[in-house]
Order: C-alpha cells, then structure tokens, then sequence
C-alpha cells in the first residue's frame, strides 16, 4: 500500500483493488496509516483519497536506518565472540588431545623428545 501510494494519491477502492483483503480491512489499514501520520486521507466527493507524508516516511527510513545500524554492529560483535569461542574450543580440544597421546606414548614407554 505504501508502495503503490509512493507514485501518487489513490482513492481507498484503488488501494483496495490489487489486494485479496475486503474493503473494510483495507479501510482498517488506512485508518491506522493515519493515526501514524504516515498517511493523509481526504475527502473528494464521495471517494475518499490518500496520499503519503514523505517527511513521515523519511522519519520512519531515518528511524529504521538507525536500528539497522545498531543490530548490524550487534551482529558484528556477537560474530567476534562466537569465533573467539570457536578458537578457544579448538584450542582445548588440541590441549586434550596433546595430553591423551601424551599419556598413551608413555604407557607404551615412548616420549615425545623435543
């Protein structure tokens, strides 16, 4: 709906058309479009015409941009642990293992020579 209100005002029955929603739901939609003050709903005759408020919609954009950015750093860091995790793992399971043939070469009399 927003997109197809991006290239102009539209009546509600043409908002209506393209969706498999009843007038009513779409109506529903709108009224909610309006209280955000994303939408502006006018009367013209009988038909009721709406149009969207770009610096709405620029606020919402800057809004979305700015969680975008904080759960991408998010994402970033939780990254960094994660590999830091997946490193010490390996990191102890190299220790273990290290340990067990350290054990099993000197229950068979061998050692490791450095």
């Amino acid at each position: 709906m927003i997109e197809r209100l991006s290239h102009g005002p539209a009546s509600v029955h043409g908002l209506t058309e393209p969706f498999a929603l009843s007038q009513q739901m779409i109506s529903k939609h709108i009224a909610y479009l309006v209280r955000a003050r994303i939408v502006i709903k006018t009367k013209r005759g009988r038909e009721s015409v709406c149009r969207l408020r770009p610096e709405a919609i620029k606020k919402v954009g800057d809004w979305a941009f700015s969680y975008r950015r904080f759960w991408e750093e998010s994402f970033d860091k939780l990254e960094a642990v994660v590999n830091q995790m997946k490193k010490d793992q390996v990191k102890k399971e190299e220790a273990r293992d290290d340990k067990k043939h350290g054990e099993r070469n000197r229950a068979d009399g061998c050692h490791k020579s450095f």
